[in-house]
């Protein structure tokens, strides 16, 4: 048992009290949970549409387009606890984590504008301008959620007010991924093949740039706990990182879980557009994962501080591993059945937001607790890179099962698809996420740091 574990979860007694924390005022929770705006959109749409993009508006091959999908997002991965060992050394004024919000915010949503906006032709060219614009926003993107990420271990020392604010964080992410995932196809296909995904571009680019400035603003009057600045170089700070036990499974868990929603989120057109053969469905099955999360949050936050973090994310664990293996029979009965089962995925999805978000800053305070070094920004730098490579790795496997399956790329949306194609895309976004899930519940297993959490 970790040093961590063995004193409890930080924030909280042997008796099971809570630590005497004031809780944070609303509005501070308001404020740092507009930042999943950000977050939601630039998390959802690159996901849900770019390799769509490639595929069927350049005409890029299925394989190469995961690859240009994926590539930005392995550097984000190496960038990502570079940026939290900056924000770690940061000395500004207005806060160690708060400025990063603002100008890396900006700086996304400037570059997620650019993104749609380049060539369509020649291939390599349109392949190109996507690779670097997609470098600049993963660039951006590193600056602006690791420091995002970090701060509730500083805002606050209590543990279930880390869960009330990611409560907060979960239910705006899922709000933002409702409007950014579900009206992004909509504008796509009113837009036309020319303007479409310039439309959407510009659409994100405007709920970026309001989701980072009000969050910058929201959580101007947050608490900070300032402890000393972990010593030692970069690579000292993550072998320190790599070494904790509950951290480790943690991350391994929610990276498995991000490789799923990644695949999952890459299918969603497809399944819309060849299974379903309505392009429409793909709105529908976004109105259907996000919606109920918006219902069920305030109940899962209510199970974790009863029953504990961990038994939540399992319980949530379970409903999405459950709802996509029953979604590879739905997509046969059509989209009614097929929403039904994801709406089952999206109960699942918002448990496995909001418990590990609020089980991170937990894994960061105990390491404070202990060490009396702040090394939050390096915590969330290593969890969000690997976070970024699950997600990026989500689509390019998804990719890699189209390719196998013999998928057709082509600037005409109308061509066929062989069965075998239709068989690989209802595979990739039900069976593969199903067992990926299925995988990290046994990672979960040997997470230990909140166990002495009255049942």
């Amino acid at each position: 048992m970790s040093p961590a574990a063995a004193s409890g979860p930080p924030g909280r007694d042997r008796a099971g009290g809570t630590a005497t924390a004031p809780a944070l005022p609303a509005s501070v929770r308001r404020g740092y949970g507009l930042g999943s705006v950000a977050t939601g959109a630039f998390g959802t749409v690159p996901g849900l549409l770019l390799l769509p993009y490639l595929t069927d508006r350049l005409g890029i091959a299925a394989g190469v387009a995961g690859l240009v999908v994926f590539l930005p997002k392995a550097w984000d991965a190496v960038l990502n606890p570079v940026a939290g060992r900056i924000s770690d050394r940061s000395t500004n004024p207005a806060g160690r984590r708060r400025p990063f919000l603002l100008t890396a915010g900006l700086a996304l949503a400037v570059a997620f504008v650019l993104l749609f906006a380049g060539p369509t032709a020649p291939a390599a060219l349109a392949g190109t301008w996507v690779v670097v614009t997609f470098l600049a926003c993963a660039t951006a993107y590193a600056f602006f959620q690791v420091p995002y990420v970090a701060m509730p271990a500083e805002m606050t020392a209590d543990y279930d007010e880390r869960t009330r604010l990611m409560t907060w964080r979960v239910a705006v992410l899922a709000l933002a991924i409702l409007v950014s995932g579900g009206l992004s196809p909509v504008i796509r296909d009113a837009l036309g093949p020319t303007w479409g995904y310039r439309g959407v571009g510009l659409f994100v680019g405007v709920l970026i740039a309001v989701g980072a400035a009000g969050a910058w603003w929201g959580t101007r009057h947050a608490p900070a706990r300032r402890t000393a600045t972990a010593g030692g170089s970069l690579r000292d700070q993550l072998r320190v990182v790599a070494a904790a036990p509950d951290f480790r499974v943690l991350l391994g868990a929610f990276v498995l879980q991000a490789l799923a929603t990644g695949a999952m989120l890459a299918g969603v057109d497809y399944v819309a557009r060849v299974l379903l053969a309505s392009p429409a469905a793909a709105t529908v099955l976004f109105v259907c994962f996000v919606g109920p999360a918006l219902l069920v949050t305030p109940l899962w936050q209510r199970l974790g501080e009863a029953r504990g973090k961990r038994t939540g994310f399992v319980a949530g664990s379970v409903l999405l591993g459950v709802g996509a293996l029953a979604t590879l029979l739905a997509v046969r009965a059509g989209t009614a059945a097929t929403a039904v089962t994801v709406a089952v995925v999206g109960i699942g999805y918002a448990a496995c937001q909001m418990f590990p978000l609020a089980m991170l800053p937990d894994v960061a305070a105990a390491d404070t607790d202990r060490t009396g070094e702040d090394r939050a920004g390096t915590y969330t730098g290593v969890w969000t890179a690997a976070e970024t490579l699950g997600l990026a790795l989500g689509p390019f496997l998804f990719a890699g099962v189209l390719a196998l399956g013999g998928y057709v790329s082509s600037t005409d949306a109308a061509v066929a698809q062989p069965d075998s194609a239709r068989t690989a895309i209802a595979l990739g976004f039900t069976l593969v996420p199903a067992v990926l899930v299925a995988a990290s519940l046994l990672v979960l297993r040997r997470y230990r740091l909140d166990q002495e959490v009255p049942r």
